[in-house]
C-alpha cells in the first residue's frame, strides 16, 4: 500500500476520536469536572508526545537550526490564525460550558477553528511514515487520546449552545475526514524531501500543537478542574512518556 494512503488511514483513525468524543458528549451528560479532567489528561499526553517524540526526532534528523526555526514558525502561524478565527466567533470552540452560547459564534468559524487545531497533528502522522520504519504509534495514540476530550468538550458546549445533532456530527465528521486527508497530503508532499525539510515541518507541527494547547485545551481544563488540573495533566504526560519508551 502506498505510504500516502497509509498516512491517510492513520490520520483518519486518530481523527475518529473526535467523533467518538462528540458521541459520548451528545448521548450522555458527563459532569463538567470529568470533562475538564479528560481535557487536562489529553493536554499532558500531547505535551509529552511533542517533547519526547516530535522535537527529538526533528532535532536528530535535521539539527537544531531547522528544528528551532520550525518550532517558532509553527507557534507563530497557529497563534495568528487562531486570532483570526477567534474574531469571527470560534474563541471558545473547545469549551464545554456556556461560553459558546454566550458568544454566538459563527458555525463556519468554529469549523475552521477545529480544522486549524487538527491539521498539525495529522501532518505529524503523515511525515512520521517517511522514515521507512512505519508510523509512529506513540504519535497516533497521543493524538487519538487528545482528540477524544477535544470532541467531547466541544460537543458538550455546542449542545448547550443549542446546536443540532446534524451540525455537531457534521463538524466533527468533516474534521475527522480532513485529518485523514491532511496526513495523506503531508506524506505525499514531503516524500523525497531532505532531512532538514522534514525536521522543519515536524517542528512546525510541534510548535503549532503547543500553541493550541496553551490557547485552548489547558484553559478549559483549568477553569473547571482548578487545583487538580496540574496533577491530571502530569498523569497524561507520564502515560505518553511511558508509551514512548515502550515503543522503542
Amino acid at each position: 500500500m502506498p505510504v500516502a494512503i497509509q498516512a491517510g488511514l492513520w490520520g483518519l483513525l486518530s481523527g475518529s476520536a473526535l467523533v467518538i468524543g462528540a458521541a459520548i458528549a451528545w448521548f450522555t451528560r458527563l459532569p463538567p469536572r470529568l470533562v475538564a479532567a479528560i481535557m487536562a489528561f489529553g493536554s499532558g499526553v500531547l505535551i509529552s508526545a511533542l517533547s519526547f517524540d516530535l522535537m527529538q526526532e526533528a532535532q536528530e534528523r535535521g539539527g537544531f537550526g531547522w528544528t528551532a526555526a520550525g518550532f517558532v514558525a509553527g507557534a507563530a502561524a497557529y497563534t495568528l490564525a487562531n486570532l483570526a478565527v477567534s474574531r469571527y466567533g470560534a474563541k471558545h470552540r473547545k469549551r464545554s460550558g456556556d461560553h459558546q452560547s454566550e458568544e454566538g459564534g459563527s458555525g463556519l468559524a468554529i469549523a475552521v477553528g477545529a480544522l486549524l487545531d487538527g491539521i498539525p497533528e495529522s501532518v505529524v502522522i503523515g511525515v512520521s511514515l517517511l522514515s521507512g520504519e512505519g508510523v509512529s504509534l506513540v504519535a497516533v495514540i497521543a493524538i487519538f487520546l487528545s482528540n477524544l476530550p477535544e470532541g467531547l468538550s466541544s460537543a458538550a458546549g455546542m449542545r448547550k449552545a443549542g446546536r443540532s445533532a446534524a451540525y455537531v456530527f457534521g463538524v466533527w465528521g468533516g474534521i475527522a475526514l480532513a485529518s485523514g486527508l491532511a496526513a495523506l497530503l503531508g506524506a505525499a508532499a514531503m516524500a523525497g524531501a531532505g532531512p532538514g525539510a522534514i525536521a522543519f515541518v515536524t517542528a512546525v507541527a510541534a510548535g503549532a500543537i503547543l500553541a493550541m494547547l496553551t490557547d485552548t485545551m489547558i484553559p478549559e481544563a483549568f477553569e473547571t478542574a482548578r487545583d487538580y488540573a496540574g496533577l491530571i495533566t502530569a498523569a497524561g504526560f507520564l502515560a505518553a512518556f511511558v508509551l514512548s519508551k515502550l515503543g522503542r
